[in-house]
């Protein structure tokens, strides 16, 4: 029975004071359950390098590109061993430095591989991971899109100019499908595009007239990317309200935040920078 209409039933039994009480818990639990879904916050931490723990506003974990003990990352064997829940794990291809733990975190919470197809099989084939968490309706192509975690997370597989293997217990890498990056869409939340490595290509143009995206996570490194030059042409195109840098400051790559952020200001890119420290949270 629904408790407004218990309430008006026995309203001449109860007495106008103690309606009136009801009412006035019931409205307040009501309310603050909508206040606490109103200002929900979807929270993304850096471990460093490209990987990052996506949390939604109903507690879904995703994490991205998870190389958690990556050098610039001085707590990452505790952040692994601390890691209790993780709903999916995004992978943008399969170099070392992004496959990460990737295997060994899905053994341990069961999380499904979003990844593309050939991806996803050779992920499964050759690094570990466990088969029957590379599901058909996690694994995708560019051009398409997946509903995941009951609509509250969209995924959409972006292109890359970049390289793409598997190496395992020493044997030569294997092919590992097309690089790329993804538009990660959390519903009444933020739209992130997280690039994957990759080069600037001009059809990063087309991303912004298909969804607005709050946050570009951009790879700046160079050598083995985009750098700081063509990272700050690439964020034109795309157009985010903030862009945050990634993928530098390992293997010596070349690519500063310094040299990015001078980038940015000399070609007149208007989307705010945000510089994060491994470790630190972004409440979007």
């Amino acid at each position: 029975m629904n408790v407004w209409h218990w309430v008006r039933q026995q309203a001449p039994k109860l007495g106008i004071a103690l309606v009136t009480l009801i009412l006035t818990v019931g409205l307040a639990g009501f309310y603050s359950a909508s206040s606490n879904a109103q200002t929900g916050k979807t929270q993304l931490l850096w471990y460093g390098q490209s990987a990052f723990k996506l949390t939604t506003p109903s507690g879904k974990v995703l994490l991205i590109d998870p190389w958690l003990e990556n050098p610039l990352n001085p707590n990452g064997k505790a952040d692994l061993a601390n890691l209790k829940q993780v709903d999916l794990i995004l992978v943008t291809h399969g170099h070392f430095d992004h496959l990460g733990n990737a295997p060994e975190i899905a053994k341990k919470t069961n999380a499904k591989l979003v990844s593309t197809y050939d991806l996803g099989q050779a992920i499964a084939t050759f690094a570990g991971y466990p088969k029957d968490l590379v599901a058909f309706e996690t694994q995708g192509n560019f051009g398409g899109e997946l509903n995941l975690l009951n609509g509250e997370v969209k995924v959409a597989f972006i292109p890359a100019v970049h390289s793409s293997s598997v190496a395992s217990d020493g044997s030569p890498a294997t092919f590992a499908g097309n690089p790329g990056g993804f538009l990660i869409s959390v519903k009444d939340g933020p739209v992130i595009y997280h690039t994957g490595d990759t080069d600037l290509f001009s059809d990063m143009a087309l991303i912004p007239k298909f969804r607005k995206v709050s946050l570009m996570l951009a790879c700046i490194g160079d050598q083995f990317t985009m750098g700081p030059q063509r990272a700050a042409e690439a964020v034109k195109l795309v157009n985010p309200t903030v862009v945050v840098p990634m993928h530098y400051g390992v293997f010596n790559l070349p690519g500063t935040p310094q040299a990015f952020s001078q980038a940015l200001q000399q070609q007149g890119v208007k989307s705010q920078l945000k510089l994060m420290k491994v470790g630190d949270v972004l409440k979007l």
